[in-house]
């Protein structure tokens, strides 16, 4: 049996000390009543033959409202009453065993970390429960989970996350954005005077954050690939791996596949305009990747437009020169590029044979690149990014940006299927910054992101072809 989504929003979790006036029975049907979307049962220390006989009470609640019913740890128990699912912490079994016990029933695991998300998952979880997010009264020894772990476990598996962990009416509005599918309570429902309105706030809350949130936007200005693996087709599946909603402006059409460019038809100028006026009146972005760029009218055009908008993040990847050195845009729109577009930006992303174009100079070791990244930046005014993918025997880049010089370190994965890494990676830190991030994290997660998509090792066509950017799935 699998769990759907939506019975995750509100996730209750309730056992026999909280009932003091009303009894347990009484106190599931007020948060049902309220609008909680599953229940889970765990009693510690109730004999196994009292659990059983508490838990056929409420699982027989539940399903008048339809609402799954899950036992806390307790396989047996969960086996004895044909309850909906089971959950489990990393300390109540081995997931392989638990998994065959009980069958097709609904499983969920705990998880603080990437890998025990993953081995959860790998081993036969429905969907996990991670935290705490928040101190806890229910587990005062619990150690807290970050956003940013959160955000990674999200990332690395396709399963329902829930938030567990001291979550209440008052904080939940901090998980929001980060890719969970609901939140698991204890004590802000069952502990609460009044139950029912308790849940009913929660409800209208979790409905909110995690329902009706309105996705950031980020935009991608860029030229169509055909063969799916870079350009505006990239840029989108990137984006909405990465959890933002795409828009795109299309300046080019290309024939291309893996084996390389047959054909290359510019969009005239005023359809780039009007595409770029039609997303300014109804869906205006929160980050922006330009592409490839070949005209020196398209570069102004586009600069005009970014500065009606000063305040939104941008990320240019100014593509230039090829992986084999072959010059791709004239010398007047180089210039354009670096007259108009460059101090509008908030980072460029040149690989090594672009900012040897850009700046002149030969590079050849990490020192050249920090070298290359000040110029650019005391030149243009805009953070830059030297990718050493090209040219060195590594994934290291170097941002220069206001704060000076940071490294981000990767791992060169032996994979000849590149086609496409400018494209995303700058399309990936696009959707970081539209979530709000820094710039610096935002590099982070793209880097990240593009590790495991390349990692993924797909294999498609006869020459370099492209990167899985729906691994996930």
């Amino acid at each position: 049996m699998n769990i759907d989504k939506k019975d995750l929003l509100l996730y209750a979790v309730t056992d026999s000390m909280w009932t003091g006036e009303e009894s347990l029975k009484e106190q599931v049907k007020k948060a049902l009543d309220g609008g909680i979307t599953c229940l889970q049962l765990r009693e510690k220390e109730m004999p196994e033959d009292e659990f059983i006989r508490e838990a056929k009470e409420i699982q027989a609640l539940c399903k008048e409202y339809k609402v799954p019913f899950i036992i806390n740890d307790n396989v047996n128990v969960a086996l004895a009453v044909g309850a909906d699912g089971l959950h489990i912490g990393q300390n109540d079994g081995d997931i392989p065993t638990i998994r065959k016990q009980i069958g097709d029933m609904i499983l969920g695991v705990s998880a603080k970390t990437v890998e025990q998300a993953v081995y959860a998952y790998e081993q036969g979880a429905d969907y996990l429960g991670v935290g705490a997010v928040f101190p806890t009264s229910t587990k005062p020894d619990a150690t807290g989970v970050s956003k940013r772990n959160v955000r990674a476990i999200r990332s690395a598996v396709p399963i329902p996350i829930v938030a567990i962990g001291g979550i209440t009416q008052s904080n939940l509005t901090e998980l929001r954005g980060l890719g969970l599918d609901g939140v698991a309570v204890v004590s802000a429902i069952f502990g609460a005077k009044d139950i029912l309105e308790a849940t009913k706030k929660l409800r209208e809350s979790t409905k909110e954050i995690f329902w009706q949130h309105k996705l950031p936007i980020a935009l991608t200005i860029a030229g169509s690939d055909s063969g799916g693996g870079a350009g505006i087709q990239a840029d989108l599946k990137t984006m909405t791996n990465l959890g933002v909603f795409g828009t795109s402006v299309i300046t080019a059409i290309t024939a291309q596949n893996t084996k390389g460019v047959t054909d290359i038809f510019p969009i005239p100028d005023e359809v780039v305009q009007s595409q770029l006026d039609a997303l300014w009146d109804d869906l205006m972005p929160d980050a922006i990747k330009l592409g490839m760029l070949a005209s020196h009218t398209l570069i102004e055009l586009i600069a005009h437009q970014l500065k009606k908008s000063a305040h939104i993040p941008v990320v240019c990847d100014p593509v230039m020169v090829s992986t084999s050195g072959a010059t791709l845009i004239g010398e007047e729109a180089q210039e354009a590029l670096k007259q108009h577009l460059f101090p509008l930006v908030s980072v460029i992303t040149p690989n090594i044979p672009e900012a040897e174009v850009l700046t002149g100079m030969r590079i050849q070791t990490p020192q050249d690149m920090e070298t290359a990244a000040k110029f650019l930046y005391d030149t243009y005014g805009c953070a830059t990014l030297v990718k050493g993918g090209h040219k060195m025997n590594d994934a290291n880049d170097c941002l220069y940006s206001k704060g000076g010089i940071t490294w981000f370190y990767g791992e060169r994965i032996d994979n000849d299927n590149t086609h496409g890494t400018g494209c995303t990676l700058s399309s990936a830190i696009a959707s970081e910054l539209a979530k709000g991030l820094s710039l610096e994290e935002a590099i982070h997660y793209a880097k990240s992101y593009i590790s495991m998509i390349l990692s993924a090792q797909l294999d498609l066509g006869d020459a370099s072809g492209p990167m899985d950017h729906a691994f996930t799935l």
